[in-house]
């Protein structure tokens, strides 16, 4: 049987985006069935995907998704494109990138609303997630005036050495639906000023995100004359994943997802000697040692263990609690943990919203079963909470050994572990153990212990925090982790690099050939 070209009419009215307290998806462009690719038009010859609201499982409106057909026309288009922006100077380019976040200023409250919506974070956190789009464009026009390499001293007389850097050309972006605008804000506009085209595959359980941004970057581009292809979209399954991954003309593939799936990517980019950038699972400890300011770790440890339902890389997965003040930071945080305002995550009040899908409301039982299995008590939540949508109790599990399986697997769900420790090179040699390497914390008042921890024998982290939690990053620096985590950066520091090739380059002024080393060939 042929597939239906879309959702039958009844169906229609009761998308949300058709009901009048969402009139509000109209100011982002949005309808009942949106085309979901862009290359300078919008279209689209593949599925249509309906997306759904987490906090109460209603059809919010559909998106048709790319064949591989417009795969390979937007692949084109783009490169096409690219031939435009890489002769444009860059600070030239830093002003279209400023007329970006402008244009997403303009936008915030009503995309920062479509976030919380469609993935189902509160309110407060979506609008901070297109505020760090904003702030990157910001930090992106700077940067515009001051990429570049070395002018180095040349041992030969009358010659210069010099470093030119140059767009890699075509970045493909592959985003996950936990931050569904903020890591293409991060790449796209750092890839932009650098002078690279993009082409954007996000989640497709957050398909409808990335239509509206990409509508807000094409109207700036398509206003200053420029190719719409520039910043291409192509919303699609593992099919448009894999293409991109096995495409040569993708230059460089930043992926952000799992770890495993990253792995996937990664080798089918390095089969063909491609670079690819990658930010991947964490698994992350806090670290509270007997002198910590309890005032300041109860509020990181809630922020970072239920923030975004636990939902973040950066999510605070392991507690570590020196012996002595185990009882009491428990007690405490249980406490705490009683008093969060669960809701829809719309409400202003609301601070703890539904997990994305249902299928992680079953991941997360899974979890409380088998930490349960392996020794551990839930002193706080483990159960789905009985109400619409995708909700769960954020829990706290204490009692587990620090290497019982559960521990060390990344569930993406509000589970808290928390472990006792005695002694800090142990607590150390516990914060690395886990395959991931994203970001720690630890709480202390200890000078020598501060140093340590950032040293060589401290953590092995890309993020490696002192008395704040781990998630929460800002974006003056590089963004990434070590080991299972991808070893990527995006974002600030000197992450620009990434989206550029380097060239060294010796030019000879003078009238003779002197060859280095001293080599005399004559």
């Amino acid at each position: 049987l042929p597939l239906p070209r879309g959702p039958p009419a009844a169906a229609m009215a009761t998308m949300l985006v058709s009901q009048q307290r969402y009139a509000w998806l109209r100011d982002l462009g949005l309808q009942e069935e949106n085309p979901g690719v862009y290359n300078g038009q919008w279209g689209g010859r593949g599925q249509v995907v309906t997306t759904y609201c987490p906090a109460n499982n209603e059809p919010i409106a559909s998106v048709r998704q790319a064949s591989l057909e417009d795969y390979e026309e937007t692949v084109k288009k783009a490169k096409e494109a690219w031939k435009v922006w890489a002769d444009i100077p860059a600070p030239k380019r830093g002003e279209i990138v400023r007329q970006i976040g402008d244009a997403l200023r303009q936008k915030i409250k009503v995309l920062g609303s479509l976030v919380s919506l469609e993935m189902g974070k509160i309110f407060v956190e979506g609008v901070g997630e297109v505020q760090e789009y904003v702030d990157v464009c910001d930090y992106a026009v700077g940067l515009s005036r001051m990429i570049g390499g070395p002018i180095l001293p040349s041992e030969r007389p009358g010659h210069a050495l010099i470093e030119q850097w140059n767009p890699v050309g075509l970045v493909g972006i592959i985003t996950a639906f936990n931050f569904p605008v903020a890591v293409y804000g991060w790449n796209s506009a750092i890839a932009m000023i650098c002078g690279n085209a993009c082409l954007w595959k996000g989640a497709p359980s957050t398909s409808l995100v990335s239509v509206a941004v990409t509508k807000i970057v094409a109207k700036v581009l398509e206003d200053n004359k420029l190719p719409g292809a520039i910043c291409s979209l192509v919303c699609g399954g593992a099919d448009i994943g894999t293409a991109m991954a096995k495409d040569e003309r993708m230059d460089l593939l930043s992926f952000t997802g799992s770890t495993k799936v990253g792995k996937e990517v990664a080798l089918m980019v390095q089969e063909r000697f491609g670079r690819s950038l990658l930010e991947l699972g964490g698994n992350n400890a806090i670290i509270v040692f007997e002198d910590a300011d309890l005032n300041l770790v109860i509020p990181s440890a809630l922020f970072a263990a239920v923030g975004t339902a636990g939902q973040r890389c950066t999510t605070a997965r392991r507690l570590f609690l020196h012996e002595s003040i185990h009882d009491e930071v428990v007690a405490k945080l249980a406490k705490a943990y009683a008093q969060v305002r669960i809701g829809d995550p719309w409400d202003s009040d609301t601070l703890y919203g539904p997990l994305h899908t249902k299928e992680a409301v079953k991941m997360f039982l899974n979890a409380v079963e088998q930490a349960k299995q392996q020794g551990g008590s839930v002193v706080y939540g483990g159960k789905v909470i009985n109400r619409s949508g995708n909700y769960v109790e954020p829990t706290i599990v204490t009692g587990l050994p620090h290497n019982a399986p559960i521990v060390h697997t990344e569930t993406f769900a509000p589970i808290l572990y928390v472990l006792k420790f005695k002694e800090e090179e142990e607590v150390f040699a516990w914060n690395n153990e886990v395959k991931q390497g994203l970001s720690s914390s630890i709480f202390t008042k200890d000078l020598g212990r501060i140093f340590r921890w950032l040293g060589p024998k401290g953590s092995d982290c890309g993020i490696v925090n002192v008395n704040i939690p781990t998630s929460g990053a800002e974006i003056g620096g590089a963004f990434g982790g070590e080991k299972h985590t991808g070893g990527g950066r995006e974002s600030g520091s000197d992450s620009w690099k990434l989206y550029m090739r380097r060239s060294t380059c010796t030019i000879n002024y003078s009238k003779d050939l002197p060859l280095a080393q001293g080599i005399k060939f004559q």
